[in-house]
């Protein structure tokens, strides 16, 4: 665990943990365009400055491309929590431990304040995926790790806090696992783009079994180029040991992490 005031050895210090609303985004050199919203249910409000807190890491990042952030996990707190809650499908599929969102909403602030504060001590573990199988038109079967409630939620903050970093390093032809991008609209794109430049021809290549083939020490390493955190990589790295064997957690949480 990093100590509160420290910082890595070959990154920038980290700014005094009591500034941390102010923003504990510090910046060190290294190398390498969207904007990305968290919509809550109604009546399952996350509270105010969910979003606010993740305007100066995205402003670091548009600015500075080779910046590594070195604080980020303060992101994760209460509110972000309780909006990753209310934006998951109140009827998927449960995990191994089989909770649903309904029983874990009844009592929902206990049990997000628990798990808040198992994910900043370090104390959080991430469970197992339960897996099943999906169909493929070709005969063969896609696997799929379901994982549990708690792993959905601290994942999709997770998500919510590096997209604030990541969204701002992809180009705008960029369609794949962004938030509030569909296929529809890389299509739509591509019709845009064959009426109106001159094409002599198209490309179509697809990536068989992509995400169960993805090297999970380059996914680290990767994503070191730009976040110095060690507790959020550590707290990714927790989930990409579980999925070794899984379908890959960026898979189930629809998010590309690499520009």
């Amino acid at each position: 665990m990093n100590e509160r005031g420290k910082s890595d050895n070959l990154v920038v210090p980290a700014k005094p943990s009591n500034k941390a609303k102010a923003a504990e985004t510090v910046e060190e050199r290294r190398l390498a365009k969207g904007n990305t919203d968290s919509s809550t249910r109604p009546k399952l409000r996350a509270g105010l400055g969910g979003k606010a807190g993740l305007d100066r890491v995205r402003e670091v990042a548009r600015r500075d491309k080779d910046a590594r952030f070195t604080a980020l996990l303060h992101h994760v707190d209460l509110a972000r929590l309780w909006a990753a809650y209310a934006a998951i499908n109140p009827r998927a599929a449960s995990g191994v431990d089989q909770v649903t969102w309904d029983t874990y909403g009844q009592d929902l602030r206990e049990n997000l304040e628990d798990l808040l504060r198992r994910v900043h001590s370090g104390a959080y573990r991430a469970s197992p995926s339960r897996r099943v199988y999906i169909p493929k038109p070709d005969g063969r079967q896609r696997p799929l790790g379901i994982a549990t409630l708690e792993d959905k939620i601290v994942q999709r903050a997770v998500v919510e806090v590096l997209n604030a970093v990541y969204e701002e390093d992809f180009l705008g032809f960029s369609y794949g696992f962004r938030p509030g991008r569909k296929p529809h609209d890389a299509l739509d794109a591509l019709a845009v783009g064959l009426e109106r430049k001159k094409v002599n021809w198209v490309l179509d290549a697809d990536l068989r079994d992509f995400f169960s083939t993805l090297d999970q020490a380059w996914i680290m390493k990767f994503l070191k180029h730009r976040i110095a955190d060690r507790r959020v990589l550590r707290l990714i790295r927790k989930w990409v040991r579980r999925c070794r064997s899984d379908a890959v957690w960026a898979c189930e949480q629809g998010v590309g992490l690499l520009p």
